[in-house]
C-alpha cells in the first residue's frame, strides 16, 4: 500500500532552503573526512516510536492519527505496517530500521503462537529490505512490557519467567540474524529493584550475567556474527537499574567477563537521567574501546522523566559527533529513538521530525569536522597539560616514580608551578563561533 503517496522522496536542497520537507544540511554523498555523510551517520529510525507510539501518556489515551492501521493485533496488521514502515523509510532516506520483537509482530497465546506470528511479519520484512536496499541496525526483545516481566527478566525472582526470557531472546536473535541484522541489543527496562529488603543483588547479577553468556553461545552457534550492545538507563521503569550508566555498564562486562562481547548503545535522554552529559556517557564508553552506537534524541530539563524528544540542538550534535569523529560508530549507527510530541498527531509530523533530527546531525558533523580541522580545541587541550610533556610527567606515565621520589622532586622546588586557565568561556565562545560560520 502507498501510504505517503503525497509525499516525495526527500532531497536535500541546501541551507538557504524554506522547504520543510527538504533537507538543509543532510546531503548524504557530501564527503567529510574521507566518508560520506551517509556513512559517518548511518541513520536509523525506531520502530516502536515512529509506527506504534500512540501518543498516550499518563494523563490522557492516544492521539495519533494512523489511517493505515486498523488498531488491531492481527498478524495482518502487523505486515501492512511494516510495508508501510519501509515506505516512510525508503521516502526519508534512511538507510537503517531498529525494533523489538513485539513492535513489529503481535504476542500470541502460547510462545509457539507468538513466534510464529514473528516470522509471518520477519517474511514482510525481508521482503521490504530486499526491495529497498534498507538495512536492520538492531534487533532486540522487548522483556518489560507484559506483566510476566514485573519483577524482570534475567534478574527475575521467577526462574520460569527467566527460562522464558530465554527462549524470547533466542528467537529475537535467530530473527535479528535471519535479516541481517549487525547489531543486537539489550536494555534492562526491569533489571533492577524498587526495594532492597526484597532482593538478593548479587544473585541476579549472577543470573544476568549466566543470561548473557547463554545468548553469547547461542549467537556463535547460529552463526550470528553481529555487536552485542548494552543500553545505559539509571531508572524507569525500576528505582534502580542495574545498566544506570557507562561505568556501570562496563564494571559489571569486566567483573563478569563479558567486556569482549558487548559494546554499549548511548542515549541523550538517559546520559541526562543518570545525572551525566551525552557527551560524558560517548567519551567514556570511547576511550575505553566500548562506544557501539547512538540513540540520538533529547530530554526536556524542566521534566524529570525520559521524554525521548528529537534533537534539534546544533550545540548538543556538535558535541556528540566530536567524540563520534574521534572513536568512529560502525557497526552502529545513529538511531532516532524519538517521538513525536502528543500534539504532533498527523503522518506528516514523522517527516517533520526526522528531517529536523537528520538536519541536525548533519550540521552538528560539519561544526565537528571543522574544529578538528583547525585543530580549535585540541590546542586548548596541548597548552592545559603542557607540563605534562615534561621529563617529570613522562616518568610518571611511564609508571617510574613513586611517592619518595616526587616528595623529594616538590621539596627541592619548594612550590609547584602555578596553574594556567582553563579559558572555559572562551571555548564556548570558540564552539559557537564555529556554529555561526558552517
Amino acid at each position: 500500500m502507498t501510504a505517503f503517496s503525497q509525499i516525495s522522496r526527500i532531497a536535500y536542497e541546501g541551507p538557504q532552503s524554506e522547504n520543510p520537507l527538504a533537507f538543509r544540511w543532510y546531503n548524504a554523498d557530501e564527503v567529510i573526512e574521507g566518508k560520506t555523510m551517509r556513512d559517518h551517520l548511518r541513520f536509523t529510525v525506531c520502530y516502536w516510536h515512529t509506527f506504534r507510539g500512540t501518543g498516550s501518556d499518563p494523563f490522557g489515551g492516544g492521539t495519533m492519527q494512523r489511517p493505515w492501521d486498523d488498531g488491531s493485533d492481527s498478524v495482518a496488521n502487523a505486515q501492512k505496517r511494516a510495508r508501510v514502515a519501509f515506505e516512510f523509510c525508503e521516502k526519508l532516506g534512511a538507510p537503517y530500521y531498529a525494533f523489538h520483537d513485539r513492535d513489529v509482530a503481535p504476542e500470541g497465546k502460547t510462545l509457539s503462537e507468538t513466534n510464529a506470528n514473528f516470522d509471518a511479519v520477519a517474511d514482510v520484512l525481508l521482503q521490504e529490505q530486499q526491495r529497498t536496499g534498507i538495512k536492520l541496525l538492531w534487533g532486540t526483545a522487548n522483556m518489560f512490557s507484559h506483566p510476566r516481566f514485573m519483577h524482570g527478566a534475567a534478574t527475575t525472582c521467577n526462574v520460569e519467567v527467566y527460562a522464558y526470557a530465554a527462549a524470547q531472546v533466542k528467537k529475537a536473535l535467530e530473527v535479528t540474524h535471519r535479516l541481517g541484522g549487525e547489531n543486537y541489543v539489550f536494555w534492562g527496562g526491569r533489571e533492577g529493584y524498587q526495594n532492597l529488603f526484597n532482593t538478593d543483588m548479587k544473585r541476579e547479577l549472577d543470573h544476568l550475567a549466566a543470561f548473557f553468556h547463554m545468548a553469547v553461545a547461542y549467537a556463535e552457534e547460529i552463526g550470528f556474527k553481529g555487536q552485542f550492545l548494552i543500553e545505559p538507563k539509571p531508572k524507569e521503569p525500576t528505582k534502580h537499574q542495574y545498566d544506570s550508566d557507562a561505568a556501570a555498564c562496563l564494571n559489571f562486562l569486566r567483573a563478569y567477563d563479558l567486556l569482549p562481547y558487548f559494546k554499549l548503545n548511548i542515549e541523550t535522554n538517559h546520559a541526562t537521567l543518570a545525572g551525566h552529559t551525552m557527551m560524558h556517557e560517548l567519551e567514556y564508553a570511547g576511550m575505553q574501546g566500548a562506544l557501539g552506537s547512538i540513540d540520538a534524541n533529547t530530554g526536556d530539563l524542566l521534566l524529570g522523566w525520559d521524554t525521548d524528544q528529537f534533537p534539534t540542538d546544533y550545540y548538543l550534535t556538535t558535541q556528540v559527533m566530536l567524540v563520534l569523529l574521534k572513536y568512529g560508530l560502525a557497526p552502529g549507527g545513529v538511531n532516532f529513538d524519538a517521538k513525536v510530541r502528543r500534539e504532533s498527531f498527523e503522518p506528516m509530523d514523522l517527516f517533520y521530525a526526522h528531517i529536523g533530527g537528520m538536519d541536525a546531525f548533519a550540521r552538528g558533523l560539519k561544526i565537528a569536522a571543522a574544529l578538528r580541522k583547525d585543530r580549535a580545541l585540541e590546542k586548548f587541550v596541548e597548552q592545559r597539560y603542557a607540563n605534562w610533556n615534561s621529563d617529570l610527567g613522562a616518568k610518571i606515565e611511564a609508571g617510574q616514580m613513586n611517592f619518595q621520589q616526587l616528595e623529594q622532586f616538590i621539596m627541592g622546588k619548594g612550590e609547584a608551578a602555578p596553574n594556567g586557565s582553563g579559558r572555559q568561556e572562551l571555548i564556548e565562545n570558540v564552539i559557537n563561533r564555529y556554529i555561526d560560520k558552517v
